[in-house]
């Protein structure tokens, strides 16, 4: 059996090894592209995006404040455009709907991150495994100058062959690390933009359900007063005629 599997490994070479690193680089590379490209597409100045939000709150313009988020690219103005959709509901219904937003939000920012990830963590055992089948090339190269017929044909290519399996085990090496080190980057930064972006869309949304909730408690309190006066008023209507019986009755 093991026999076999030498012979395989040694029969296939370390080079399918480098062709699929090659390939899995090429994936890689276009997908920092295309991320990149997309957290550049969706770039805002929140800061300022967040003090034009709360000012037309404060003023009561919803629906200025909702074409101001609809002038952003960015995933936080995306998010708490679902809670003004659904402000009329209460600040409990705006919340939850950007709750459900975010999560979009958060699956789109994270696709195919994963593989990155993956890759950087596994690109280095694949570089090992070419190793290990050019060192497992190389011993059998010098077991096979060992068991040969020593003339001097044998004892000049049995070394090339085995410094040839070497340099490609050393190869595979080094391009394990070539793939792995920028995925792993590339990794790190997104996940940091992401958690950035994740950050922000919680800070906006907050200024939204501030708002809201402030509206929410002053039209509360203004029904109750409301209430109060009604109360009061008919109590003292029930007064008023209970006043002329009495003193008829006197």
């Amino acid at each position: 059996m093991i026999e076999r599997v030498k012979s395989a490994m040694v029969g296939l070479g370390a080079g399918w090894v480098l062709i699929l690193m090659l390939v899995l680089s090429v994936v890689s590379l276009a997908i920092m592209l295309e991320r990149a490209w997309l957290y550049w597409s969706l770039r805002d100045d929140i800061p300022t995006l967040m003090r034009d939000l709360g000012r037309l709150l404060r003023a009561g313009d919803l629906d200025g404040a909702r074409k101001r988020l609809e002038s952003s690219p960015s995933a936080e103005a995306a998010v708490v455009i679902a809670g003004i959709v659904e402000a009329g509901m209460g600040s409990e219904a705006a919340e939850e709907a950007m709750l459900g937003a975010s999560a979009l939000q958060k699956l789109k920012l994270e696709k195919r991150l994963t593989f990155l990830g993956t890759l950087g963590n596994n690109a280095p055992f694949l570089g090992l495994l070419g190793t290990v089948i050019g060192i497992v090339g190389a011993f059998d190269e010098l077991g096979k100058q060992k068991n040969a017929t020593m003339t001097a044909a044998a004892s000049t290519v049995a070394p090339e062959a085995v410094m040839t399996n070497i340099s490609e085990a050393l190869v595979a090496t080094a391009v394990g690390l070539l793939v792995a080190i920028p995925a792993v980057a590339a990794f790190n930064w997104f996940q940091r933009i992401v958690r950035a972006t994740l950050a922000n869309t919680d800070a906006l949304g907050h200024v939204l359900l501030a708002h809201l909730k402030a509206t929410g408690t002053a039209e509360a309190d203004v029904e109750a007063v409301i209430e109060t006066a009604a109360a009061r008023g008919e109590r003292a209507s029930k007064a008023s005629k209970k006043a002329p019986k009495d003193a008829d009755d006197n």
